[in-house]
């Protein structure tokens, strides 16, 4: 993995490790698209690593992405019903509404 970040003012695209913070005019890359990129003509490219290896998820992402499977699994909790609600007043498209709740 690699990231593409292109620098206007110097006509450069500069190819480096995978950022860690999301930048404007940066763009991350499979080692596939990094090793074959070509800049358009008149620009330069600079190369920050010999080789890009797409090393494939950490265990920290492996295990990010099984508590998100986990906490999308569990039953969600009913939202409280009102048993009695009354409307005590309206003010254009809103009112205000009083009731019990469960």
């Amino acid at each position: 993995m690699a990231t593409l970040t292109y620098v206007y003012a110097d006509s450069t695209a500069v190819l480096g490790p995978l950022a860690t913070l999301a930048e404007p005019h940066s763009y991350d890359l499979c080692a596939a698209h990094a090793g074959r990129l070509t800049a358009p003509r008149g620009w330069e490219v600079v190369r920050l690593a010999p080789e890009f290896v797409d090393e494939g998820p950490s265990p920290d992402d492996l295990l990010a992405l099984a508590d998100a499977v986990r906490e999308a699994g569990r039953p969600r909790q009913a939202a409280p019903v009102y048993q009695q609600v009354a409307e005590a007043g309206r003010r254009g498209h809103l009112r205000v509404i009083h009731g019990d709740l469960d």
